[in-house]
C-alpha cells in the first residue's frame, strides 16, 4: 500500500517533535513540519532536507485546517495536551486527516474519546491518542493477556522506570496530571478517582523486585475498556519511577495527594512559568539509559489468568518510533478503521509489538 499523503508533525520543533521528525526521515516517509513559530520550523527544515513548512498556531482554526488539508495523518507533539491539544484534534477531524499524538495525560485521552468518536466516524478518520511510550506497549499487552479470559474480572497493570530524565514538556504535562480529575474503571464504568491506597506494593520481575507503589492515572484505564470486556482495572506505578528509593518512599503517595490540591491554585501557573528555565530534555546518552518494565495480569471470571511483561529502554526514542509507525499505518491508502481508537483497536497487537522488537522492546505472555 502506498502513502496517501504527507504526515504532518505538529509541535515539530519541541523535544519530542524533533525525535519524531528524525524517525520519519530515517524511514523515508513523506512529512511536513507544523507549529506556531515559522522561523524555528524553517531552521529545523534546513537540518532535515527542507521538507514543507506550514506555520499555524493552536488558536488559528483556519491555519490548522489549511496545514492539514492535504495530509494523510498528523502526529501531534505539542503539550500539555489538556491545554493545547483539542484544536489540533478538531482540525484533523474536520479535514479528514488521521490523527495520533504523544500525550500521557489521561484527562485529555478521555476528553477526546468522549467528544470526537462520533465526528471521527462520520469523517471516516481514525483518532488514536497516546501513541507514545505511554501507553502503546501497555495497551497492546493488556489486550494480549486478556483476550483468552474475557470477561475479565480484574486487570492488574503496573509500571516501573529507572534512569528516567523528564523533558520540560513532560514535566509541564505531569503538572496537569497531578492537579487531579482522573478516573478509574470499576465495576464496568468510569468513576472519579479517589486518593487510592496510601501504601501498597507491587512485585516486579528482577532486577526491580518488590516496589512501593502508588495509584496511577494511566491511559489504559481509558483505552482498555474500549477493546476488552473487563470489570475492574487496578493500575499502579512504582514510587521509584517518580523519586529515588529511600526511607521516605512510602510517604510519596500521600504527599502526591497534597501536591494535587496545591496545583488547583495559582501555584500551578507559577510553576509552569518557572519551568521555562529548565533544559528542554535529557541528552541522548542519558535518554538511552532509561529502562522500563510494564507487567499486566488479567484474571478471568473463571479464576484463570493471563500474564505478560514488556521491557525496553529510551522512552522518548521509543515514543518517536511508536507514533511514527502508527501514523505510517494510518497514512496507507488502504487503512479503513475510524473513530477514536485505542492502539489495540487501531492496530494488530502482535504485529505492532513485533515491529517494536526491532527497536529494543522485549515482550512475553503466558
Amino acid at each position: 500500500m502506498s502513502q496517501a499523503g504527507p504526515i504532518a508533525v505538529y509541535g515539530a520543533t519541541g523535544y519530542t517533535g524533533r525525535l519524531v521528525t528524525r524517525e520519519l526521515q530515517r524511514r523515508g516517509l513523506d512529512f511536513m513540519l507544523c507549529g506556531r513559530d515559522a522561523s524555528k520550523l524553517r531552521a529545523l527544515a534546513g537540518e532535515l532536507g527542507d521538507p514543507d513548512v506550514r506555520a499555524a498556531g493552536v488558536n488559528d482554526r483556519d491555519a490548522l485546517r489549511h496545514a492539514f488539508g492535504d495530509c494523510a495523518a498528523v502526529i501531534n507533539c505539542a503539550g500539555p495536551f489538556t491545554l493545547h491539544g483539542e484544536p489540533v484534534v478538531r482540525a484533523a477531524v474536520e479535514t479528514g486527516t488521521h490523527y495520533v499524538d504523544t500525550t500521557g495525560e489521561q484527562a485529555f485521552m478521555k476528553l477526546v474519546a468522549d467528544r470526537y468518536d462520533e465526528p471521527a466516524r462520520a469523517a471516516e478518520v481514525a483518532v488514536v491518542p497516546a501513541m507514545g511510550f505511554d501507553y502503546v506497549p501497555g495497551d497492546l499487552l493488556c489486550r494480549l493477556v486478556a483476550r483468552d479470559h474475557e470477561p475479565v474480572d480484574e486487570l492488574r497493570l503496573a509500571y516501573v522506570v529507572s534512569g528516567f530524565g523528564a523533558s520540560r514538556g513532560t514535566i509541564k504535562s505531569t503538572l496537569e496530571i497531578a492537579k487531579g480529575g482522573d478516573v478509574v474503571w470499576e465495576d464496568g464504568a468510569w468513576r472519579p478517582a479517589g486518593p487510592g491506597p496510601m501504601r501498597s506494593s507491587v512485585v516486579f520481575p528482577e532486577p526491580f523486585g518488590r516496589q512501593v507503589a502508588a495509584q496511577y492515572p494511566c491511559g489504559e484505564v481509558v483505552t482498555v475498556p474500549r477493546h476488552t470486556r473487563v470489570r475492574t482495572i487496578v493500575a499502579r506505578v512504582a514510587v521509584s519511577t517518580m523519586a529515588p528509593v529511600g526511607p521516605l518512599s512510602p510517604l510519596l503517595p500521600p504527599l502526591m495527594a497534597g501536591i494535587g490540591m496545591a496545583l488547583r491554585t495559582p501555584v500551578r501557573s507559577a510553576l509552569h512559568a518557572a519551568l521555562g528555565a529548565l533544559p528542554e530534555g535529557p541528552e541522548e546518552d542519558a535518554r538511552r539509559a532509561a529502562r522500563f518494565l510494564i507487567v499486566a495480569e488479567a484474571i478471568g471470571a473463571s479464576g484463570r489468568s493471563g500474564r505478560g511483561a514488556v521491557t525496553g529502554s529510551d522512552v522518548y526514542g521509543l515514543t518517536a518510533v511508536t507514533s511514527v509507525h502508527g501514523a505510517s499505518l494510518l497514512a496507507h491508502s488502504g487503512y479503513d478503521r475510524s473513530g477514536v481508537l485505542s492502539p489495540a483497536s487501531a492496530f494488530d497487537p502482535v504485529a505492532f509489538l513485533s515491529h517494536l522488537s526491532d527497536h529494543g522492546l522485549a515482550w512475553a505472555t503466558s
